[in-house]
């Protein structure tokens, strides 16, 4: 299937069609900071992501850095897809098959695609309609490090509003 670069901002229930494919434009150069504070903020206690000396020796060098927070990977990729697919959207129902696949560190450039794979309208919410897509994100030249499958409801474009331009 084709990719499309980007469907730009302001993107409602009807500008997607199963199986469309994006390539989001934006990545994400993961800093410490970032990782220090996801993992300060969630009270997560696991040394390898806030403790170099242990990450890089005590581990019998396994990492070359502290390890970025999954949940602070997770963040990001999901985060680069909105643009794209989630500026409309009215609440978020749920994730499913959540895959880490690789370890991301300071420094990591992450990017991000999706597949839209479900739309479907919703009878209590005329205004309304869900949309389901699978994510995959990768650093370097192609490395997965975060797969999954996300669902929202997402605003229908209301009557007698053109598309936006991006």
């Amino acid at each position: 299937m084709r990719h499309v670069d980007l469907t730009g901002r302001g993107n409602y229930f009807e500008d997607f069609t199963v199986g469309q494919r994006l390539r989001h434009i934006r990545g994400r150069t993961v800093t410490n900071e970032d990782n220090m504070r996801w993992t300060l903020r969630t009270l997560n206690t696991a040394q390898a992501h806030f403790n170099l000396e242990y990450a890089t020796g005590m581990l019998d060098g396994i990492f070359p850095e502290r390890l970025v927070m999954g949940g602070a990977t997770l963040a990001l990729v999901v985060g680069m897809t909105s643009e794209d697919l989630a500026e409309q959207t009215v609440r978020e129902l749920g994730y499913d098959d959540i895959r880490l696949t690789a370890p991301v560190f300071q420094g990591d450039t992450l990017w991000a695609e999706s597949e839209v794979l479900e739309l479907t309208g919703l009878d209590d919410e005329p205004g309304a309609g869900t949309l389901t897509y699978r994510f995959r994100g990768w650093k370097g030249t192609d490395t997965t490090v975060a797969t999954g499958t996300r669902r929202i409801v997402v605003r229908r474009r209301p009557a007698g509003a053109g598309k936006e331009s991006s």
